[in-house]
């Protein structure tokens, strides 16, 4: 009975996107800890099922589908003849397995609240404007530096990866540490590796969009291996390489910056901000709490399921603002969108139709924010920079500002002709990304949460108000 049932949790997972994922038993192991499982309940996109209702894919499901992305790449890297050790080998298939496992509830939506700020703390108010965030506080730490804490500090999953020597080893590849091979971690980070292969593909699949659905098994049969160990595709595949950078960019586009999903997660971002502020409902109020809540049993109830009950009980806050905010996600009544404006410009443009929006907005909402609208309603917003071959889509606007040159750029590499080693694809001289890639896309747009019986004529007004924001003064 013991052996069947041995040999029952060895079976192979079937992956709608990857079809059978085998996985050896040491990693079955990581899979049934319950650090693990914790992922079935972390959805992958955020709030995007109130828009697209089939977005209900987890966290859990994308770490399996890396996982698989990961064995191929493993494959064609000994056909290649490149010679990797075991235990590298196994220690990169469990970084692929466990990338994400430091991922917040909501995913980046609860993990960048040291980011957000409030409208009143954004306006050029004549007065001191209410500025409640320390800049004394430790910040929350990001998913990646959360996965460290989580993979070398979890009983479970130091006793299913052998010890802490290997989890940190693990560790080291995913968080790309200075310990870890930076050419092996860019299997696990880079604009051509197995996250972004995962997520496009399932993403696109869950929403019912066409966007993100890349060549996948060409890209991977295309891969090859330089002399330095430098990972990149062969020429011919350069097209389909090409696709795989255009189609992040419209995904994010459609899907990841989608208005509705977008001003629910702002909402939602800004409900706990203010929740953190005041120290209601259990938020952790700075990152040494967080730290601590990594390390302990709380973990395991550190889902989804944690923001949807501190936005239960702030739908009866005595706060009329934190109330409206619960009361608009719970019961899906998205911020009406007042203004939108688009960028698509060169890097380092100083002064662009959205800058000049931002700029009306910050001295103009105060005198907007009247007949009983308080200026904490407004929700003042600008997506992460997005560009072909950086790692901005994955950035707040600021980090985007202040990253160095060398960790910005995480390109797709070719080789072209006879060349033994992969040139970066923006260095490819007939290539579409190579003209494109000093353009950056960036949409800023201004939502307020309203309820009322005027509803229709107040948002109808406040849209005729800000229609041409986008002006410089």
């Amino acid at each position: 009975m013991a052996s069947a049932r041995a040999t029952a949790r060895r079976k192979l997972v079937v992956d709608p996107i990857h079809g059978d994922v085998h996985l050896s038993d040491l990693e079955w192991s990581v899979v049934d800890t319950a650090s693990f499982q914790r992922l079935r309940h972390l959805k992958q996109l955020g709030m995007a099922q109130l828009t697209y209702p089939n977005a209900t894919h987890t966290r859990f499901a994308h770490s399996i589908g890396a996982f698989a992305i990961m064995t191929r790449i493993l494959a064609t890297a000994q056909a290649d003849s490149t010679t990797l050790p075991p235990d590298t080998v196994e220690n990169l298939r469990l970084a692929a397995l466990l990338h994400d496992i430091g991922h917040y509830p909501y995913s980046h939506l609860m993990e960048r609240l040291d980011s957000v700020r409030l409208a009143e703390e954004q306006v050029d108010a004549e007065g001191p404007a209410d500025r409640a965030i320390d800049a004394g506080r430790p910040k929350y730490p990001d998913h990646v530096e959360a996965g460290t804490l989580i993979v070398t500090g979890q009983e479970d999953l130091l006793d299913a990866i052998g010890g802490a020597e290997r989890a940190r080893a693990v560790a080291d590849l995913f968080s790309r540490s200075t310990a870890a091979d930076p050419q092996l971690s860019k299997l696990i980070h880079s604009s051509f590796d197995m996250d972004r292969l995962d997520y496009l593909l399932r993403d696109s699949h869950a929403a019912g969009v066409p966007y993100g659905r890349i060549d996948i098994n060409y890209l991977l049969n295309s891969l090859a291996v330089s002399p330095s160990g430098m990972l990149g595709v062969t020429e011919k595949a350069m097209p389909a390489a090409e696709q795989f950078l255009f189609a992040r960019f419209f995904m994010h586009q459609v899907v990841y910056y989608h208005k509705t999903t977008y001003g629910m997660e702002e909402a939602c971002r800004q409900l706990l901000r203010r929740v953190r502020d005041q120290g209601k409902y259990n938020v952790p109020t700075d990152g040494d709490e967080v730290k601590g809540l990594l390390a302990g049993d709380r973990l395991r109830s550190f889902t989804d399921a944690f923001v949807d009950d501190v936005v239960r009980q702030a739908a009866h806050d005595e706060d009329p603002l934190v109330r409206l905010l619960a009361g608009a996600i719970m019961n899906r009544r998205p911020p009406a969108l007042l203004r939108e404006v688009r960028v698509c410009v060169e890097r380092n443009t100083p002064h662009h139709a959205g800058s000049a929006f931002m700029q009306n907005c910050r001295h103009r909402l105060p005198a907007l924010a009247d007949g009983g609208i308080r200026l904490g309603q407004f929700l003042l917003c600008e997506t992460r920079p997005l560009g072909l071959e950086e790692r901005g889509a994955l950035l707040t606007a600021e980090e985007a500002r202040r990253i160095a040159p060398e960790e910005a750029e995480e390109d797709v590499k070719v080789f072209v002709g006879d060349e033994e080693e992969p040139r970066s694809l923006v260095d490819v001289g007939h290539s579409l990304v190579s003209k494109c890639a000093g353009y950056f896309f960036q949409v800023f747009r201004l939502y307020v949460v309203y309820e009322g019986e005027d509803k229709d004529a107040v948002i109808d007004r406040l849209r005729h108000a800000v229609r041409d924001w986008d002006r410089p003064q």
